[in-house]
C-alpha cells in the first residue's frame, strides 16, 4: 500500500467536494481504489508555470490540466488584468493547436475570460502559436493565451499568456499573476460565459498574417528561384498546415510536395514516436518522399509550429538534418547581409540567442557590428529584449531548440516566417551554384567550426524531479575541475547569478534573471552547460566544441575530429 501524505489527502478531499463536477469526482475515486500512487503524482503539487508555461498531462488533480487547473489560471489572470488596467475595456485572444481537449480547453478559457466582463477573441479553429502573437499585437489585446504542449507527448497539453507585447510574459509578471492565481479557491472560478463578450476570428487574421510573413520573410529571390526549389514539407499533424502552404504558394514557391500521411491535425500523432522536429525520426517520411521527389530542402514543424527542422542535401547529396545551432546561425548571417546589403546598419540593432545556444553566433555579431543579447533559455527572454531595447532594431535571434525569429512582427519563435526564410536562402543559394549546406560551411571558414550536441536524460515523476534536483545540487557541491583532459576556467552559475575566474579567482555579477542553469567553460575553448527542463522531466546537458576550417576540402575530417571530441567530453562526464 502506497503512504498518501496528510497535505495530499486534503488537496484530495476538497475535490471531491460540489465545487467540482461530478465526473472529476468519479475519475478521483477510481484512483484511490485503483491506483493510489497515480493519484499521488496528481496531486502532490500545483502545475508550475515553466520556460514555456504551465504544460502538464491531462486528468484530474492540482497537478494535472483540466478545467479546474485552467479554470484557475484563467481567473487568476483575469484578476490580475483588472488589476494593471483599470477602466479599460480588457480584450485577450486565444488559440489552441490539434491536442486533445486543446478545443474545448480554450473554450473553458474564453468563458472564464467573459464572465469576467473581458472581450475575448478565440480562434475558430488551430492556429500556429505565433500567430496568437500576432494576433495579440495586430487586435490591440492585453493578453493572450495558447493551449498547447509543443512536441510533448500526446498525454500533455499545456498554457502559455502573453502580453500586451506579443511576447510570453516574464518577471515579475509571471510571480505576480502566480500569487494571483494561488490566492484563489477553486471555488472563485467563474464559470459563467458571457457568449456576446467571444468573437471568433479565423480567415480575417490568416489573411494579415500570412502578409505580414511574406513581407518579413521575402528577399528578392528570383521567381525562377522560388520555382526551381523542391521543397518536402510535413506539419507533424499539427497546426502549421493551416498556414504554411498558403504562405510558400503565395510566395512563389509552386514545387511544394506535402508529406499526406501527416498533413491530416491529429493530437495521438499516429506516425511518429514524438512529434519533435529535433528528431530525425519525425522527418523520416519527408525524408523518404525527398528522395522520391529529388528536394533540395525537407521542412517538418512540431505541433503549434513555433520550432522548424531543416534537413538540406550535404556534400555528397545526402539528405542531413541540421541542428537548431547551425539553421540559426545561416539563417542569422543571411539577415545580416540583406541588411548591410541595404544599409540598414547604422549601430543600432542587435540579435538575439541563448546561454545555452552557439558562441558562434556572437561571432557574427561582431564581424557584422551588431549587438548579440545573450539570454535566458526560452524565447520569453528575446521578446523581452526587443521590449527592453526598443531604441534598438532587432534583426532576427534563435536558440538551440529549433525556434527562430525573424525580425519583431512577431515576439515568439515562429515556424511559419522561418520556413519561408530557409526556402529564400535554399533558393537564391541553388541559383547561384551553391546550397544551403555549403553556406552553412562558408559561414565555419570565415568565423570558426562550432559543433553542437544536447544530451537530455529524462527522470519522470516524484523521484524523477527529485534525482534531477540532486544532479544540480552535486554539480555545484563539486564542480568539474577538468572536461576531457583539459581545464575549466571560467564557470557560470545562473542561479547564483555569480561568473567566476578559476584561473583569477574573480567572481563578476551575471546581469540576468537567476535561473537554475550551470556553464563551464574550458581552456581548449569547449563550453558544456547543463539545465532541468522547465517543461518535460529531463536534465538537459549543451556540448560547445569548436576549431578552425581552412577551406570546404577538409570538412570532413574536422568535422569528424569535432564529433570525437564531443564523444570524448561525454564519456568523460559519464552521460553515455
Amino acid at each position: 500500500m502506497i503512504h498518501i501524505e496528510p497535505q495530499i489527502l486534503e488537496k484530495v478531499n476538497a475535490w471531491l467536494t460540489p465545487t467540482f463536477d461530478t465526473d472529476t469526482q468519479n475519475k478521483i475515486k477510481e484512483l484511490i481504489a485503483s491506483n493510489p500512487k497515480q493519484l499521488k503524482e496528481s496531486f502532490y503539487k500545483n502545475l508550475e508555470f515553466g520556460t514555456g508555461g504551465m504544460r502538464g498531462v491531462m486528468g484530474v488533480g492540482t497537478n494535472r490540466m483540466n478545467k479546474y487547473t485552467i479554470g484557475k489560471n484563467t481567473q487568476g489572470l483575469s484578476n490580475y488584468l483588472q488589476q494593471s488596467f483599470p477602466n479599460e475595456q480588457l480584450k485577450v485572444a486565444i488559440a489552441y493547436d490539434c491536442r486533445h481537449n486543446s478545443k474545448a480547453f480554450a473554450k473553458i478559457v474564453a468563458d472564464v475570460f467573459s464572465a469576467n466582463n473581458i472581450k475575448v477573441y478565440l480562434f475558430e479553429d488551430l492556429r500556429p502559436t505565433p500567430q496568437l502573437s500576432f494576433a495579440l499585437k495586430h487586435l490591440g489585446c492585453h493578453c493572450g493565451i495558447v493551449l498547447t504542449a509543443s512536441h510533448n507527448p500526446p498525454e500533455y497539453n499545456g498554457y502559455k499568456v502573453y502580453w500586451q507585447d506579443g511576447g510570453q510574459i516574464v518577471p515579475p509578471q509571471d510571480a505576480n499573476i502566480i500569487k494571483e492565481i494561488n490566492a484563489l479557491d477553486y471555488s472563485e472560478i467563474n464559470f459563467n460565459s458571457k457568449e456576446s463578450l467571444i468573437q471568433y476570428i479565423g480567415k480575417d487574421i490568416d489573411e494579415v498574417f500570412i502578409n505580414a510573413s511574406i513581407k518579413n520573410g521575402s528577399f528578392d529571390t528570383s521567381d525562377s528561384a522560388r520555382k526551381n526549389l523542391s521543397v518536402v514539407f510535413t506539419s507533424l499533424h499539427g497546426t502549421s498546415i493551416t498556414i504554411i502552404p498558403e504562405t510558400l504558394k503565395r510566395a512563389g514557391y509552386a514545387n511544394v510536395h506535402i508529406v499526406k500521411e501527416q498533413e491530416v491535425p491529429n493530437g495521438d500523432f499516429p506516425t511518429v514516436d514524438s512529434p519533435n522536429p529535433e528528431e530525425p525520426a519525425a522527418l523520416k517520411m519527408a525524408l523518404d518522399l525527398a528522395e522520391k521527389v529529388n528536394g533540395d530542402i525537407v521542412i517538418g514543424t512540431d505541433p503549434d509550429s513555433d520550432r522548424v527542422g531543416i534537413a538540406v542535401r550535404d556534400l555528397d547529396g545526402n539528405m542531413k538534418l541540421l541542428n537548431g545551432n547551425q539553421t540559426m546561425v545561416v539563417m542569422t548571417e543571411f539577415l545580416l547581409k540583406q541588411w548591410k546589403n541595404e544599409n540598414k546598419i547604422q549601430g543600432k540593432e542587435f540579435i538575439g540567442s541563448t546561454i545555452v545556444s552557439t558562441p558562434m553566433m556572437e561571432n557574427l555579431a561582431s564581424h557584422y557590428n551588431v549587438e548579440c543579447k545573450i539570454g535566458l533559455t526560452g524565447f520569453k527572454w528575446i521578446a523581452k529584449m526587443i521590449k527592453d531595447f526598443h531604441e534598438l532594431n532587432f534583426i532576427g535571434g534563435g536558440e538551440e531548440s529549433f525556434g527562430f525569429m525573424v525580425g519583431d512582427f512577431v515576439r515568439d519563435k515562429d515556424a511559419v516566417t522561418s520556413t519561408l526564410l530557409a526556402c529564400e536562402i535554399a533558393a537564391q543559394a541553388k541559383a547561384k551554384g551553391s546550397s544551403f549546406f555549403k553556406e552553412l560551411i562558408n559561414l565555419y571558414i570565415t568565423h570558426g567550426f562550432y559543433k553542437e550536441r544536447l544530451i537530455s536524460i529524462t527522470k519522470k515523476g516524484i523521484e524523477g524531479a527529485e534525482e534531477i534536483k540532486q544532479m544540480m545540487i552535486n554539480a555545484r557541491k563539486n564542480p568539474l575541475k577538468q572536461v576531457n583532459g583539459s581545464d575549466v576556467v571560467k564557470i557560470e552559475d545562473y542561479q547564483l547569478s555569480i561568473s567566476k575566474n578559476i584561473v583569477t579567482g574573480k567572481e563578476t555579477v551575471i546581469n540576468v534573471p537567476k535561473s537554475n542553469v550551470l556553464i563551464y567553460y574550458t581552456e581548449d575553448g569547449s563550453k558544456i552547460a547543463l539545465r532541468p527542463s522547465g517543461t518535460e522531466p529531463k536534465i538537459k546537458y549543451y556540448i560547445s566544441v569548436n576549431t578552425t576550417l581552412d577551406n570546404m576540402t577538409a570538412f570532413k575530417s574536422t568535422e569528424q575530429l569535432l564529433e570525437t571530441k564531443i564523444d570524448a567530453v561525454i564519456k568523460d562526464m559519464k552521460l553515455n
